[in-house]
Order: structure tokens, then sequence, then C-alpha cells
């Protein structure tokens, strides 16, 4: 008797049907119009988010809107965790399943679980989890569970992190319908698979954790008005800058002519050229709007 093969992972596999392409452009394009005019969606990545292998989306978790509010700001489709008993609600289960929805059976262990969303990141898909475990209750951030870490070194993918906040005042757990508001989406930078493989478990998710909280200050400072806090790099530039036009100034005082007992500075000939602004990667834009949808 032969050993039976090895799954083809065709039951976790992306829905890039032509019916599944062309229902979630159609539901991104509505959904991006509504998100925006009614939630006020901002967001910030602090590096562009790759485009292609396995990556792991760990996300402070505020309502049922998280999974859609990452969807429709994220240049790649995101596979999110869905009950398995989903499927099996005919049409419901077609519509989860063209948005790339994975099954996960809560009544088996969470080993099983955990397998398949490792089959789906060694895949090249990229998944979102909820490392609180559940909604928050108050709008702060939870407490971090260690599940991810093992999932992540498992599956040999990076991780990005990602703080909501303001989805759990539009909508939260207690209230049946969600309602206008603020929303912020504040993107970490990706934490590479090298540096996850050469961390214990324990140190991961402390990294996480600091990072998680971080940008989840950041986000709620950035929702109320606040100012960004300038990038490494164009803070740099600024230094440049304050310091070229200082040596220019001293230049200039240098060359003098006499004009009785005083002296009149010179203009330098070259005056210093200073590039009008910094070019900044795109991905470190401000979003006012959520890009394209994604292939």
């Amino acid at each position: 008797m032969t050993r039976a093969a090895e799954p083809d992972h065709a039951d976790i596999a992306p829905g890039h049907t032509l019916f599944g392409r062309m229902f979630y452009d159609t539901l991104w394009v509505l959904c991006r119009n509504l998100g925006v005019a009614v939630f006020g969606i901002r967001y910030r990545f602090a590096e562009p988010l790759p485009r292609e292998g396995g990556l792991l989306v760990l996300s402070s978790h505020q309502s049922n809107l998280d999974p859609l509010l990452l969807g429709l700001v994220c240049e790649r489709r995101l596979s999110s965790l869905a009950r398995s008993s989903l499927f099996q609600w005919g049409p419901f289960g077609a519509i989860i399943a063209s948005l790339d929805a994975i099954p996960i059976d809560r009544e088996a262990s969470s080993v099983a679980a955990m397998k398949t969303i490792i089959r789906k990141l060694r895949g090249g898909g990229a998944v979102t989890i909820f490392p609180e475990g559940t909604r928050t209750r108050d709008g702060k951030l939870g407490d971090v569970q260690s599940g991810f870490a093992l999932v992540a070194k498992r599956a040999g993918v990076p991780i990005l992190p990602v703080a909501i906040v303001g989805a759990w005042e539009c909508w939260p757990r207690t209230r049946l319908l969600p309602l206008p508001g603020r929303i912020r989406l504040e993107f970490g930078p990706v934490i590479p698979a090298a540096d996850v493989a050469a961390m214990d478990g324990s140190t991961l998710v402390a990294l996480v954790t600091q990072q998680l909280t971080e940008l989840d200050a950041a986000a709620r400072r950035l929702r109320d008005g606040g100012a960004a806090e300038p990038s490494p790099r164009r803070a740099a530039f600024t230094a440049a800058k304050s310091a070229g036009r200082r040596r220019a100034k001293e230049s200039s005082g240098e060359e003098t002519v006499a004009s009785g007992r005083a002296t009149t500075p010179l203009p330098s000939a070259e005056p210093l050229a200073i590039p009008a602004s910094l070019p900044v990667p795109a991905a470190s834009i401000e979003g006012l709007s959520p890009p394209p949808p994604p292939a």
C-alpha cells in the first residue's frame, strides 16, 4: 500500500478565480468609498510592504472592522481566519472563500489551526493574526499572546506589526451596528524572517509587544491631530541643511572690503544648492485614501 500524497493546500489556496477577483475588486471599491467617507480612514507605512512571499501581519484588534480596514490599505491581498462552520452556509461560504478567508475549526486543537496557517504562509500567502486573541473591551491594547511566535518561526516568514485605533469607538463589541468616526492605522517596520528565526519565542513576543505599544501611541497621537515624528532620513537631511547654511554664512563673512572703519561682508559667489524637498519613498507617505485594489 502506498502512502497517501501530501495535501496540495487547495482548501486554503487564495481565491483568485475570475469570480473571486471581480467580486474582490468590486467590494473593495465600494468599501473604500464608504470607509473614507464614514470612517475617515488614514494610514501610514514605515516602509514598503513586501510584495511577494509569506508575510505574517500582526494587528491590534479593536472591532469587526479590522480585517476590512487592513485589506483596504494594504497593497497585497490578506487572508484572515474564519470559523470553518461559516463556510457551510452556502452563498456566504462562497463569498468569504473568494475573499481568501482561512477556515479554522475552533473545536479542533490549536495545533491543527497553527498547521493550517503555517501551510498558507509557506505557500506565499499574507495572513493576518490578532495576537491579543479577542477584540478589546475598552479600546486599549490588550496583552499579546505568544502563539504567533511559533507560527512565524515554523513558517520562516517576516512579521509586519500594525496598530489600529478609532475602530473601537466606531464599532465596539457591545454595539450591534457601527457609527461614523475617525480611524487610523499605523504600520511599523517589517521584522525580517532572519531576525525572527534568530530570536527565541519570549524575545520575539517582547519585541512585537513593544512595537505594537509604540505604534498604538503614535496612531492615537496622529488621529487626535498631533504632529508626526520625522523619519530618521528626514531628520538627518534637516540637520545637514542647517549645517550647510551655517557654513555658507561663515564663508560669506570671511570675505570683506574696507569701507572706512567698518567692513561689509560680500555675498558668497556660489550659494549653497539645497533641494527644495526630500524624496520620500511612497510607502512612507501618509495615506489619505487607500491605494488601488491589490492584484
